[in-house]
């Protein structure tokens, strides 16, 4: 039977199949004609990573995006009509449907996966077996990664497996991410131990040492937050345990060729040559950003990659619509805002987050680094945005904001974004398309400070500490490894899964209460809405709200996550206290 290389989405992978006759299909690829070539091969392997972006068409929608506003150290903000983003905040829900988009989305990626790694073996003319295999290990690492997401955002999915037509009920926590520590162990088995800068795969596909990466990130968070001590594969007799990723990220460290860039705020995109002087917190101080004029940033092992081909009409994901969302809401001079640049106002840092790290960790450049204090830095900044600003702080994250640079022939003196004067090839300065700053998914650093936790020792914190010029520690404890992470890797798509695993997501959701704020630009609090941050997290785990279409397709198959069947999980606005 062959199967055409189309698909529609719901619980369900279906694919068609030809006709009882045997005729070939000269216009439709499928099965028995693709892939059959190393071109072939390439194209299935871009159609996987495409799926990365085809995500980033609707961010608001993704798991980074959720798991960035359900933590801690994030409110939900936006406006009065963006629900949405309350919603996540709250972990309630907004509509039947308000993560049906990723799910779909990811499953296309599941798909295409398991597309490759049913017929990447019966293509010729790879260059060598080692190519053969690290485009196999790349399929593995992919599929891993996106059940990784869905997995962590939904709990318990479908665990599809096959490009046959399947209807399956949701797998135990066990099958799950059995199966992806097990993709994720074949891919290190299978990808040649190259290391990333020697041109020997194309800048941005991942190698062996992205899988041990995010293994054990994988391993950390399933151990932890179920509390088991090791992992069964899905053979039924085959463990993975502690010891085995000690081995693996071990040798991430040692011998992959990724390194800790030099000045901690070189890596991100407002140190880019046409700002950083112009930016009073960086001017003379010889940084330079990672990625101008197309670098190669050493400590990022996965990032998406965007590109000046984005459009409305086709291509919104090659843009960076997290960098846009996350943007400081707009409705004012760029010149307020400089030098970041404006958008939707989704996340604005809690400011506990900028008092605890200030208490524990006084001299850390790593919190200006990544946190704007408003009043201090920008003294022109205007309340309220578009005057309907939601949970509004006075602090804003810097490290996947929109960037702007001073530009005499703009009518405003300001660009929208740097990127238009950085690359070529865009037709306009436009805030929405023209943000493509990479947005990176695991780095060195990450690395380092996993190594410390299933190690109990402090070398990969102390490495660190030292780039952020701060005094050695002396001890390994948890609380320390903690505290590192969470001010090393805010902002960046870990911290919610972090207080999940060890258990405190109680109590730091709680500190999120009576935080100041501001509604419309005055004063306010932000105070509970409906049952409150802590009993939503124990009614759901932390875990969001299956598709209601996706139950329905399922035709009883599947059911809700708990939590989501109840009046107290609805949300329909903000309230403001005292008005």
């Amino acid at each position: 039977m062959k199967k055409i290389i189309y698909i529609v989405v719901s619980v369900l992978m279906f694919t068609s199949c030809d006709d009882y006759l045997d005729t070939s299909n000269y216009t439709e690829k499928n099965t028995a004609n693709y892939p059959q070539t190393l071109v072939d091969a390439q194209q299935v392997i871009t159609g996987i990573y495409n799926n990365l972006n085809v995500v980033c068409a609707n961010p608001q929608k993704s798991f980074f995006y959720a798991s960035e506003l359900a933590a801690d150290d994030r409110l939900g903000g936006g406006g009065d009509n963006d629900n949405l983003m309350q919603a996540l905040d709250l972990l309630m829900n907004y509509n039947s449907n308000m993560l049906e988009q990723f799910w779909s989305d990811r499953y296309v990626g599941v798909f295409r996966a398991n597309t490759a790694i049913e017929t990447l073996g019966n293509c010729t003319g790879y260059d060598s077996d080692d190519q053969k295999n690290q485009m196999m290990g790349e399929s593995y690492f992919l599929r891993a990664f996106y059940y990784y997401e869905l997995a962590s955002l939904f709990g318990n999915v479908p665990l599809v497996i096959t490009t046959e037509a399947v209807n399956l009920p949701k797998a135990s926590a066990a099958e799950e991410w059995g199966q992806i520590i097990q993709d994720l162990k074949t891919a290190i088995e299978l990808m040649p131990a190259k290391k990333y800068n020697t041109g020997w795969i194309e800048e941005g596909h991942v190698d062996r040492w992205c899988a041990e990466a995010l293994m054990a990130r994988a391993f950390l968070f399933y151990t932890g937050y179920y509390q088991v001590d090791d992992i069964v594969l899905p053979d039924g007799t085959t463990k993975v345990t502690k010891d085995d990723v000690i081995g693996w990220i071990d040798d991430c460290v040692e011998n992959s060729g990724y390194s800790l860039v030099s000045d901690y705020r070189n890596l991100w995109a407002y140190t880019n040559r046409l700002t950083v002087d112009d930016y009073d917190y960086t001017k003379g101080q010889g940084l330079t950003w990672v990625e101008n004029d197309n670098g190669i940033n050493s400590e990022s092992m996965f990032e998406i990659k965007f590109s000046q081909l984005a459009s409305w009409s086709t291509t919104i994901g090659y843009a960076n619509g997290y960098a846009l969302h996350f943007g400081m809401r707009g409705g004012q001079d760029y010149g307020n805002t400089f030098p970041f640049g404006q958008g939707w106002g989704a996340g604005p840092v809690a400011p506990n987050l900028w008092d605890d790290w200030k208490t524990a960790e006084p001299n850390d450049m790593r919190r200006a680094a990544s946190i704007c204090n408003i009043p201090d830095e920008l003294p022109d900044y205007t309340k309220g945005g578009w005057a309907d600003f939601v949970q509004e702080t006075d602090y804003y994250e810097k490290k996947m904001s929109p960037i702007t640079c001073k530009n005499s022939a703009s009518t405003s003196g300001y660009r929208a974004t740097f990127e238009y004067d950085m690359y070529s090839g865009f037709s306009s300065d436009n805030m929405q398309l023209n943000n493509i700053h990479d947005m990176v998914l695991i780095r060195f650093a990450d690395v380092l400070l996993m190594q410390s936790e299933l190690k109990q020792d402090i070398t990969g914190i102390n490495k660190v500490r030292t780039r952020a010029g701060l005094d050695l520690i002396t001890s390994y404890s948890d609380a320390a490894l903690q505290n590192e992470r969470r001010w090393e890797l805010c902002f960046e798509g870990v911290r919610w899964n972090d207080i999940r695993r060890w258990h405190i997501a109680e109590t730091a959701l709680a500190e999120q209460i009576n935080q100041p704020t501001y509604h419309a630009g005055i004063p306010d609090k932000n105070a509970s809405q409906g049952v409150g941050y802590v009993t939503r997290y124990k009614e759901t785990g932390g875990f969001f709200k299956i598709p209601e279409n996706q139950i329905s397709l399922s035709n009883g198959v599947l059911i809700q996550n708990d939590g989501w069947d109840t009046s107290d999980s609805n949300y329909t606005s903000w309230t403001a206290t005292g008005r």
